[in-house]
């Protein structure tokens, strides 16, 4: 498939849980979070509430009650979501009330904003033993993608990857193409960046892969020094094409895309069918759930549900 084309008279994800080669414990998990929670259908909709780490508090300031756990919990069950994003903190304070009818994603690393992002990297801050103790359903990893930090990434992840093995547990990355080398080649959010990163997590072993969708039309000015190739297609691609073919890239891994920060609803809902149509398996939408008062939130997750039933499979 030529990198410009899109996916003619296709609907769903590109890569299937049959398509991939994995242990009864991660068969088993990815499963039960393709089809028995969430959409139930083959797609997968989470509920992401790791920026309280990332961003600090003021993520919440939009919606001041989505501070509480408690609030994202309740969405996250009457929103039917697949599962929900928390640092190992907030779940083991909190997840025991909604134990078993919320899955759990426990994200195992993280940082703060508050060093300079030249460099970043995300140290363990918890493990796939954590993880199994409280019934997660999967790991979250965060990888720089591009950072001078880069190798010791690779190595802190080799050894999460390991125990994942050993435990049964999937990985699912969130693949960030981040630092210098990346701002001087058209930026974190280009075509050229996504696409890299969603390959380097791939080529690591993610099972499932969260990243941006990827923007394309940058200015010239901008491009810096990106590869000729992806200087090529920036202007003739579009960015429908670009998330295609950024899926293309994660091979024989499941693909999420992610919303950033809030959009309005059409925004949002434009966002999540062309994360669809590009053979995602499906959304990792936060800030643009949890930010929006309960009633919001759950008329908006109903209107997602919606629209993945076009998607299943």
């Amino acid at each position: 498939m030529a990198m410009t084309e899109t996916r003619p008279g296709t609907k769903g994800p590109l890569t299937k849980l049959n398509d991939m080669d994995l242990s009864i414990g991660k068969r088993t998990r990815l499963y039960e979070l393709l089809y028995k929670s969430g959409p139930a259908n083959g797609t997968m909709m989470f509920l992401p509430i790791d920026q309280g780490l990332e961003h600090g508090p003021r993520d919440f300031f939009p919606n001041p009650v989505s501070a509480d756990p408690d609030f994202e919990l309740k969405l996250a069950l009457n929103g039917n979501y697949t599962g929900i994003v928390y640092q190992i903190g907030i779940a083991q304070k909190y997840m025991y009330k909604f134990a078993g009818q919320v899955p759990l994603v426990l994200k195992i690393n993280g940082k703060t904003e508050l060093p300079a992002d030249n460099a970043p990297l995300s140290p363990l801050l918890a493990s796939v033993e954590d993880a199994v103790r409280l019934g997660a359903k999967a790991i979250g990893y965060t990888l720089y993608v591009g950072s001078a930090r880069q190798d010791e990434d690779f190595k802190q992840f080799a050894a999460v990857r390991k125990e994942a093995e050993a435990a049964g547990m999937p990985i699912i990355v969130w693949s960030y193409p981040r630092g210098e080398y990346v701002d001087g080649k058209g930026g974190k959010d280009s075509f050229y960046a996504v696409d890299y990163a969603i390959r380097v997590a791939a080529e690591l072993g993610a099972d499932i892969i969260k990243v941006n969708l990827p923007k394309t039309g940058i200015a010239t000015e901008k491009l810096g020094k990106m590869p000729k190739e992806y200087v090529e297609v920036n202007s003739s691609m579009s960015n429908e094409q670009a998330a295609a073919a950024v899926v293309r890239s994660a091979g024989r891994s499941l693909v999420l895309f992610s919303g950033g920060e809030k959009n309005d609803d059409a925004d949002l809902i434009n966002k999540a069918k062309l994360a669809m149509d590009s053979g995602a398996t499906g959304l990792i939408f936060g800030r643009n759930m949890w930010q929006r008062p309960m009633e919001q939130a759950l008329s908006m997750s109903q209107k997602l549900h919606e629209l993945m039933k076009e998607y299943g499979s």
